[in-house]
């Protein structure tokens, strides 16, 4: 399924954080049904080995990315290091996306002004989760041995180029 709207249209943090979904208080709810997010996995690799060095990916603005692009993010970093160290990592997803991003749906075309009601009660349905990320937060960590730094910083490196925003490699 195709997204309706570019990222571009909800990558800026400056709307209000809109998250109101209970499953203990469904009265209290917004919304009817939470959207379900694109995110498969949050750990990889081995955990119980002993690692040298931690690599993280950092946001050098604030930023705020659907599931399905730090889904995008996590895929390449993993397929990076299956390819060059085979079970030599941890590779862990440090961010959850809990807003829900709304959309309010207009018709487009001849005769929409007849069947549209404009942007009267134009609170939007729920179409997407997104994590909303500050300024130097990680979003990705890789642990590795020292001999695999180059490899890990390669597969974040790789990865930032599916997220929208700025970010920053270190190496601790």
């Amino acid at each position: 399924m195709a997204r309706l709207r570019p990222g571009r249209t909800c990558r800026n943090p400056n709307s209000q954080a809109w998250a109101r979904y209970s499953i203990r208080k469904p009265k209290k709810n917004y919304i009817r049904a939470l959207p379900h997010t694109s995110i498969q996995l949050f750990d990889m690799g081995k955990d119980n080995a002993v690692y040298d060095i931690k690599v993280t990916l950092d946001s050098q603005q604030p930023v705020q990315l659907r599931s399905n692009a730090l889904e995008a993010a996590r895929l390449m970093a993993v397929k990076h290091l299956e390819a060059t160290i085979p079970g030599a990592f941890y590779l862990k997803l440090l961010v959850f996306p809990h807003n829900v991003i709304r959309e309010h749906k207009m018709a487009a075309g001849a005769g929409a002004d007849r069947i549209s009601r404009g942007m009267s009660q134009a609170f939007g349905r729920p179409i997407a989760v997104a994590a909303r990320i500050q300024k130097e937060q990680p979003i990705f960590m890789v642990k590795v041995s020292k001999q695999n730094r180059s490899a890990a910083v390669n597969a974040l490196k790789m990865a930032a180029y599916k997220l929208s925003g700025a970010y920053k490699i270190r190496v601790a």
